[in-house]
C-alpha cells in the first residue's frame, strides 16, 4: 500500500477496481496507478471492499484516490464481486470505475510461455485450459466494466504511458475523456469500443500507387480522401452524431467513450478520419486524444 499526497475533503472518494484476464498487465497497472499518487492494494479480497471504502472515506484529509486489484485469485469469491461493486457505485460519496484488462490469447501464451509462470487455472490442465476458464469466470466483471483495455499489442511502456494518459489526476480535466482509435478490420476489432464505425465503402488509397506508401496522416491521402464527396458527408455525420450524444453521456455519469473507426487496413482511411473526427471534437472544447492502432502494420 502507498499513499502521496493529500486529497480535497470537499470532492467524492475516486476509487479504482482493476481486473482482467492473468497476465493482461494488471501488475503494471496497479503499478503506474501508485506512481500516480493513488491509495493501492493488489489482491484485496472482495468482502472487503466495502470496508477498504469506508476507511478511505474516513481518511479523506489523506486519501482522495484510491485503486485496488481483484482477479480470479479470489476464487468462488468474485461471484459476490458484481452486487458489491453495484453498491459501491451508489454509495454516496464515492466514484467508483470498474477497469478490465483483456489480451487475445495468443498474446497470453506467448507471454506465460515467455516467463514460464503457471496460468493460476490451468492445474492439472493445459495453459489454453486455464484460459478459457478465466475467461468464462470474469465474463460477469467484463460485463459491467466502464473500461476495457486490450493490452494485446502494447509493450509495457506503451501500456503504462496509456494508464498515464487516462488516469493522471489533473484538475482541469474533463468528465469524459474521448478516445478515437483507427484500426484495421484484418487485424481484429478493438475491445475497448464504445462506438465503432466502418469507412470500407469509401475508395481505398492503397490501390493509388503514389499513395500505397502513405497512411492516412499524410496531406496526399488526406486531399485524396476529401475530394470524395462521401468522405466528407460520412465525417460531418459522425461528428454531429458524437455532438449529440457525448452531453447525454457526460450527464449519465459515463468517464471514457472510446470511438472506433475502421478501414481494412488500418493505414488510409480509418486513419484519416479519426484524425479529422478528434479534431473536430476538440474544436468544441472536449478532452479527446486521438491513436492509429495499426498504422505501422503490413
Amino acid at each position: 500500500m502507498s499513499v502521496y499526497g493529500a486529497g480535497d475533503p470537499d470532492q467524492d472518494l475516486e476509487i479504482v477496481v482493476i481486473t482482467g484476464l492473468s497476465g493482461s498487465g494488471k501488475t503494471l497497472a496497479i503499478r503506474a496507478f501508485e506512481d500516480m499518487g493513488y491509495f493501492c492494494v493488489d489482491n484485496l479480497p472482495v468482502a472487503l471492499i466495502p470496508v477498504f471504502s469506508e476507511l478511505c472515506a474516513r481518511s479523506r484529509k489523506d486519501i482522495q484516490r484510491a485503486a485496488l486489484v481483484v482477479d480470479v485469485r479470489e476464487g468462488t469469491f468474485l461471484e459476490e464481486f458484481p452486487a458489491i461493486f453495484d453498491a459501491l457505485r451508489r454509495a454516496k460519496g464515492r466514484r467508483a470505475q470498474l477497469i478490465f484488462f483483456d489480451t487475445d490469447d495468443d498474446a497470453l501464451i506467448r507471454r506465460f510461455s515467455e516467463t514460464r509462470r503457471p496460468h493460476p487455472l490451468a492445474a492439472g490442465g493445459s495453459l489454453e485450459d486455464g484460459i478459457r476458464r478465466e475467461r468464462l469466470m470474469l465474463a460477469p466483471l467484463r460485463d459491467r466494466a466502464d473500461l476495457i483495455i486490450d493490452s494485446s499489442t502494447f509493450n509495457v511502456h506503451q501500456l503504462r504511458r496509456y494508464i498515464q494518459d487516462h488516469f493522471a489526476p489533473d484538475p482541469r480535466k474533463q468528465p469524459l475523456a474521448i478516445a478515437v482509435v483507427s484500426f484495421g478490420y484484418k487485424h481484429g476489432l478493438p475491445a475497448e469500443s464504445d462506438l465503432l464505425f466502418d469507412t470500407r465503402f469509401l475508395p481505398n488509397p492503397f490501390f493509388v500507387d503514389t499513395l500505397r506508401g502513405k497512411t492516412g496522416l499524410d496531406r496526399e491521402v488526406v486531399a485524396y480522401l476529401e475530394a470524395i464527396p462521401e468522405y466528407r458527408s460520412f465525417l460531418d455525420r459522425i461528428v454531429d452524431l458524437l455532438l449529440f450524444l457525448v452531453p447525454q453521456y457526460i450527464r449519465e455519469g459515463k468517464s471514457y467513450l472510446t470511438v472506433s473507426i475502421g478501414c481494412t487496413g488500418g493505414r488510409h482511411r480509418s486513419v484519416a478520419m479519426a484524425a479529422a473526427v478528434a479534431a473536430a471534437l476538440g474544436a468544441q472544447g472536449y478532452s479527446v486524444k486521438a491513436s492509429h492502432r495499426d498504422v505501422g502494420k503490413e
